[in-house]
């Protein structure tokens, strides 16, 4: 039983969330994931460590838990077999628990998790022929409530701690074998669907790839090693998952932290996209502090429109948020804007809004790419599709405009996986029905 209250939401200020503590273990043991080098280095000095040692041994802590991605003491063959008791008995190496793991027939795959006090998210691997993209949330629940987007219907209830964050890429990589295998310990767990490799997988240097449904243009060479698994490479992570990222900046930027250190994850800025509603006052701290390729979530050229669709834009208008945009650090020609927009019939999708969205652009001297997302319908939305026919001719008016307007290809329909569909729907099944449908799957 979940036993955080719901996360109360200011009426005029924006719900920037102070650091949340880590929930307490009842052993009493101290969760190293999601903590930094100098963090681990602190907590082992004040566990009785001299300074010389406590700094050595979280450097070696630091690797086998990011870069070889073991959750045991006992696999760190550099550090004395008398000292990874002293380790085991004071800290541990979580992961967030799996609560249900299911497959789309395209090959999408979505994650429930579950956070040490009870509250369920959602994260979703979208595997594609040159790339495979992992869409982290940042937040159980989401406070923006746009109105064409089933996250957005539910009630926010905490931000996800640095560890719940990067602890989501640790279990795709679980579930791909994509650590090297000398550090590989991954368990099979029907309940994560069935399938983690036992052996780990060889490390190959991968060419670079380009981002989830070309949400960043990445040709950059400066990616570490990775390790393939089955034809697939987790290449690229979108924080786009449940929530907004930047109403949980603090937590966001010390987990992707992890994930670009060279010698942890070591996934490059250049393959991480943050996709952000129109948070206007965090925009430029995200681009100086992080770094990262920026998503726009628009949805609407009209105010009256993109009021309703998101409703943020009755604090951060589009003209804040396009010169916000103008000013991300380091967006240009190589490294564009994305901008996202979801064609929904009869309300966005005319000529005149593309003909709009192209002058807009344009005016604020924007790199910009936009993706077209066909709506994801789902019940009680109020919203259909735009027609196939409407939305080739709303993109070749963009494109005419000098501006990439692809269309996404909707990935994960079938399991609910799609953009805008993340809803977790935990509390209605009982665990028995969970057991129910694990058993079908595997009888298979």
């Amino acid at each position: 039983m979940a036993d955080t209250a719901l996360m109360t939401i200011p009426g005029l200020s924006d719900p920037v969330p102070a650091a949340r503590d880590i929930t307490p273990r009842a052993d009493g043991r101290i969760d190293l994931l999601g903590l930094p080098r100098t963090r681990i280095c602190e907590l082992f000095a004040a566990a009785g460590l001299d300074a010389k040692a406590a700094k050595l041994r979280a450097k070696q802590v630091f690797h086998w838990l990011y870069h070889r991605g073991v959750t045991d003491f006992d696999s760190m063959t550099d550090i004395a077999k008398a000292m990874r008791p002293w380790l085991a008995t004071r800290f541990v190496i979580g992961r967030p628990e799996i609560v249900e793991a299911q497959h789309s027939t395209d090959g999408t795959r979505k994650w429930l998790l579950r956070t040490a006090d009870g509250h369920d998210y959602e994260m979703v691997f979208i595997p594609d022929e040159t790339r495979g993209t992992l869409c982290v949330s940042s937040q159980v629940g989401c406070t923006l409530n746009c109105t064409f987007c089933h996250t957005g219907t539910m009630k926010l209830v905490r931000n996800l701690t640095p560890g719940e964050i990067v602890g989501q890429v640790m279990l795709a990589r679980d579930a791909l074998g994509e650590w090297p295998k000398s550090g590989a310990n991954l368990s099979a767990n029907p309940r994560a669907g069935g399938d983690l490799r036992q052996d780990g997988a060889t490390p190959t240097k991968a060419p670079a790839l380009a981002g989830a449904h070309d949400l960043a243009d990445d040709d950059d060479d400066d990616d570490d090693f990775h390790y393939t698994a089955d034809g697939r490479l987790l290449t690229n992570i979108v924080m786009m998952g449940m929530g907004e990222p930047l109403y949980n900046f603090d937590h966001v930027r010390d987990a992707l932290m992890l994930v670009m250190d060279g010698d942890g994850l070591a996934l490059s800025k250049r393959r991480i996209t943050l996709s952000t509603s129109g948070v206007v006052p965090m925009m430029a701290r995200c681009g100086a502090e992080i770094g990262v390729n920026l998503a726009v979530s628009l949805h609407g050229v009209r105010k009256d429109v993109r009021d309703e669709l998101v409703p943020l834009n009755k604090k951060y208008g589009l003209e804040d948020l396009l010169q916000a945009c103008a000013d991300y650090p380091g967006a240009s020609n190589a490294r564009r804007i994305t901008f996202e927009y979801v064609m929904i019939k009869g309300k966005n999708d005319s000529d005149d809004d593309a003909r709009e969205l192209v002058r807009l652009l344009k005016a604020y001297n924007l790199p910009a790419k936009v993706n077209l997302i066909p709506f994801n319908p789902w019940p009680g939305s109020g919203y259909e599709c735009s027609d196939p026919d409407r939305i080739r001719r709303f993109s070749n008016i963009v494109f005419e405009g000098g501006i990439s307007a692809p269309v996404r290809t909707p990935r994960g329909r079938d399991i609910d996986a799609a953009c805008g569909q993340l809803k977790t729907a935990a509390e209605k099944k009982s665990r028995a029905q969970r057991d129910r449908e694990a058993a079908a799957a595997a009888a298979v």
